[in-house]
């Protein structure tokens, strides 16, 4: 790094490179309820188009980390991103919903390179209190994208149906295409792998004999189910159970998105007063805290001017303790920094994609979301504090 001015360049590339996975989900969230009409389907299997996405997400990572461990971070990436923009353009012509669903894990698939190139280049050039603040502040800069993504479906809906969302994300990929190629190449030559399965095999078995990459990963991937709950179930809530537009939805959602940058900008500021061993398990108690304030809203049927403050409280306090989970579990990894985030990231999706559709089997009720919430952080703040034990090593 030569200097501030590159150093936010890189930073305003790598935020615009980790907005896969919210682009992919948030954009066409206000469409949901209206995508299901369209193609003549449940509500459950709609929310299957947004399962599969993660479940792309989350098994790509699994081979495009150790990929870019062994040739570099931008090839990857580049190859990507491109098969990505294909995809969102072929999703914009799904005759039924199984297409959509074959499509849409294709689409996570391409994604997962941009999510494992951008933990891993930040592990390529950071260490320690330093890398959890630019994740920190990553946070902040990707944090744009589920702002504004579902405000601007919400309003292009007034235009265009759920189909020209996906082509205006075929646009926007295209676009970041063109960050790939003003990327950095950030992996050195000598700390690439040379050799296969073997070599792939070894790294992977020596980022999970690590105890507190194991409890880090576990905390932040139940801790996704919580977020992933709310991404899947929030629109049937809102403009289903509270009768709001898909526009107001939107606005709603876009609100909520502030308040998880918000949180990731909280936590860049303790960190220049504390180590992240230190954060991490109040972070995640006080997440646990603010999930059951609207659990007990929705319980108690409050109105609308009181379960949003709450669950906008909710969503700023998931924000705070996975950047310090992500930079505790990558720090101890730096000649497999792509395979642990592969890692990281992989099961997080994963978890999210498999168990954030159980929250609304008995209907997508804002107890069934605000439940499903709590209990997923409950077994965040169990795996940091029984499995990563960071205090112990901070």
């Amino acid at each position: 790094m030569t200097g501030p001015p590159r150093t936010r360049r890189l930073l305003l590339l790598l935020g615009a490179l980790s907005t896969f996975g919210p682009l992919s989900i948030d954009l066409y969230l206000p469409a949901l309820p209206a995508l299901a009409r369209q193609l003549g389907t449940t509500d459950d299997a709609a929310q299957w188009s947004i399962s599969a996405c993660m479940i792309g997400l989350a098994l790509g990572q699994l081979f495009m980390g150790p990929l870019s461990d062994k040739i570099g971070r931008k090839r990857p990436l580049f190859i990507g991103v491109a098969t990505y923009t294909v995809a969102s353009l072929l999703c914009a012509t799904a005759p039924s919903i199984t297409v959509l669903i074959v499509l849409r894990l294709v689409q996570g698939l391409a994604g997962s390179a941009g999510m494992v190139a951008v933990e891993a280049m930040v592990r390529d050039l950071y260490e320690g209190r330093q890398m959890a603040r630019i994740l920190s502040l990553l946070m902040l800069v990707g944090g744009c994208a589920p702002i504004v993504a579902p405000v601007l479906g919400g309003q292009l809906l007034h235009f265009t149906d759920w189909r020209g969302l996906f082509v205006l994300l075929a646009v926007i990929s295209a676009l970041l295409l063109l960050a790939v190629i003003a990327l950095p190449e950030t992996l050195r030559p000598e700390l690439r792998h040379a050799g296969g399965l073997r070599r792939v095999r070894a790294g992977f078995s020596a980022v999970v004999r690590d105890r507190m990459f194991v409890g880090c990963t576990l905390g932040t991937s139940i801790g996704s189910i919580a977020l992933f709950i709310y991404i899947s179930v929030s629109s049937f809530v809102l403009e289903g159970g509270y009768g709001v537009s898909p526009q107001v939805f939107s606005l709603i959602f876009a609100v909520n998105s502030v308040g998880l940058v918000l949180g990731g900008w909280f936590n860049s500021l303790l960190l220049r007063r504390y180590a992240p061993e230190r954060l991490l398990v109040a972070e995640s108690l006080v997440a646990l805290g603010a999930s059951a304030v609207a659990l007990v809203a929705a319980v108690l049927d409050a109105p609308l001017t009181v379960f949003l403050p709450a669950l906008f409280l909710t969503i700023l306090s998931g924000g705070l303790a996975s950047p310090n989970a992500t930079a505790l579990a990558l720090t101890r990894h730096p000649a497999n920094a792509g395979t642990a985030a592969a890692l990281l990231g992989s099961t997080g999706f994963l978890f999210g994609a498999l168990f954030a559709p159980l929250a609304s089997l008995g209907g997508a009720t804002a107890i069934a979301m605000t439940c499903g919430i709590t209990l997923a952080r409950i077994g965040s703040w169990l795996a940091y504090a029984l499995v990563a034990r960071p205090q112990r090593t901070g």
